[in-house]
């Protein structure tokens, strides 16, 4: 197996199960011509993290990392009309692209884009939350988890994201700080009685790589 065939099963599922969106078309354009790195959630996973977050039935979501808003328009449209969602973001230009795309989405008055370095904003936050989506600096992976277990209630759904990095997370003796952090976060998981979880390994357009899905239940 390749690249090219996971991207094109990926493209397959786009056209097949995906519909056109323009709003979320120029939500990438919008970064893209900002300069963002192009680094946002597929098309196929945006459609995930948005059908987990129905299935769930979930009225307040966090997310930290939020780069353009790309995964964030996906979320917040799983959101019901009283919904909210709280999202991360460090970079001031990030922010202000992401808020303007999600001005041009409609949920401008019901997404909250919070500004600054997410250690020091999750401590300003007022849970619980429903489902928390982690997709931000990877060193800081297993501090993240611990503010979401915090700012979680017995049901809530957390799931990070690029936990497999081609691989990587088996390697043992890795100094990737990347590696080791993600490591670390699922000792802790593993340790921690209140949190049921698993790792999701994923093909596609962004390569090889996966998510952790943990269920709060207690």
């Amino acid at each position: 197996m390749s690249q090219d065939v996971w991207s094109a099963v990926d493209d397959y599922v786009g056209r097949t199960l995906i519909a056109a969106d323009a709003v979320l078309d120029d939500a990438r354009a919008a970064a893209a011509d900002a300069g963002l790195p192009e680094i946002a959630v597929s098309p196929a996973q945006g459609k995930l993290l948005h059908l987990l977050a129905r299935m769930h039935g979930a009225r307040s979501i966090l997310e930290i990392g939020t780069l353009g808003g790309y995964s964030t328009i996906w979320l917040a449209r799983a959101l019901p009309p009283e919904g909210r969602l709280v999202t991360l973001e460090a970079d001031p230009k990030h922010a202000e692209v992401a808020s303007n795309n999600l001005d041009a989405a409609g949920f401008g008055e019901i997404v909250e884009v919070k500004v600054g370095a997410a250690l020091d904003t999750l401590p300003t936050l007022d849970g619980p939350f429903d489902l928390v989506f982690i997709d931000a600096d990877k060193p800081n992976n297993p501090e993240y988890f611990r503010w979401a277990l915090r700012l979680s209630r017995p049901g809530s759904v957390i799931v990070v994201d690029n936990v497999v990095r081609g691989g990587a997370l088996a390697d043992a003796g890795s100094t990737d700080p990347a590696i080791v952090a993600t490591r670390e976060m699922h000792d802790l998981i593993a340790a921690e009685p209140r949190v049921e979880a698993t790792v999701v390994q994923t093909v596609g357009v962004k390569g090889y790589d996966g998510f952790t899905l943990a269920l709060v239940t207690a």
